[in-house]
């Protein structure tokens, strides 16, 4: 295939670039091959075009299948792959790099009308693509429990935590951090018990990203953590979020987590 020249018949205007041209049509089947296409001699070039299209399209579909393996596990790969042909010809990617693909999905999932039967499905999303956010994360050295028990205790409400690159925190109503666990392998799954509100904590202190489900308050309180706010701030907005939160047990599960990477306090 090659591009017909202004001037040609059937040629672009050339204020039209080519590129737009040729891309504005690959996601959408029912857009005519464009006109700047071309095949040898001059010839017509449509069932090029619909070939390289269906590759675009497969192409983004096999991306998103190996984003979301636990989500098109939940669903099966052929509602997985008709859902995601959907996606792909509503968002079409803004990046040259595969992996940044499918950031809206989730979002997708959550309106797309044939998964309202599975409304934690895009619950499970999230935290699959924040898995893989996680994992091509910066490296950072963890906090250590030593280092922050160096805190004077005169300074420990006032201390700030600084957060690691690959930290992130997924909310759910729904036992979406068991329903990923179970579906993120290749075991059979059997029947899920758990039915209460599950939220994500997601890191990768070294070379493995780890999903953990936080404890009460814990998502609010690391929350308030990661945007900056001092330690003490952040325990009272936990506190008000739960009854059952328990600062000296999430504070330890943080640092077991490495979901920080150093701490200022003032003096």
């Amino acid at each position: 295939m090659r591009p017909i020249e202004p001037g040609q018949p059937g040629g672009s205007d050339p204020e039209s670039s080519f590129p737009e041209m040729f891309a504005r049509a690959l996601l959408d089947p029912d857009c005519e091959t464009p006109p700047v296409v071309a095949g040898p001699r001059g010839k017509a070039a449509a069932k090029r075009y619909n070939v390289y299209r269906n590759n675009v399209t497969v192409s983004l579909i096999n991306a998103l299948a190996a984003i979301f393996p636990a989500t098109q596990r939940i669903t099966g790969i052929e509602f997985f792959r008709a859902m995601a042909r959907f996606h792909v010809r509503a968002t079409p990617p803004v990046s040259p790099l595969l992996f940044e693909y499918g950031r809206d999905f989730p979002d997708f999932i959550k309106g797309y009308e044939h998964a309202h039967s599975l409304p934690w499905l895009s619950d499970v999303a999230r935290i699959e693509r924040a898995w893989l956010d996680a994992y091509h994360a910066a490296d950072a050295e963890p906090l250590t429990p030593q280092t922050f028990g160096s805190v004077p205790p005169e300074h420990l409400s006032d201390s700030v935590l600084l957060s690691h690159p690959a930290t992130r925190i997924v909310r759910s109503r729904y036992p979406a951090v068991t329903i990923f666990s179970v579906n993120r392998g290749s075991d059979p799954v059997g029947q899920i018990e758990a039915a209460a509100p599950e939220d994500a904590l997601v890191t990768r202190p070294k070379l493995e990203v780890v999903v953990r489900q936080l404890p009460p308050g814990g998502a609010v309180f690391l929350t308030h953590l990661i945007s900056g706010e001092p330690l003490g701030a952040a325990a009272s907005a936990a506190m008000a979020d739960s009854s059952a939160f328990d600062l000296a047990a999430n504070i330890a599960g943080v640092l077991a987590a490495g979901a920080f990477i150093g701490v200022k306090f003032g003096g």
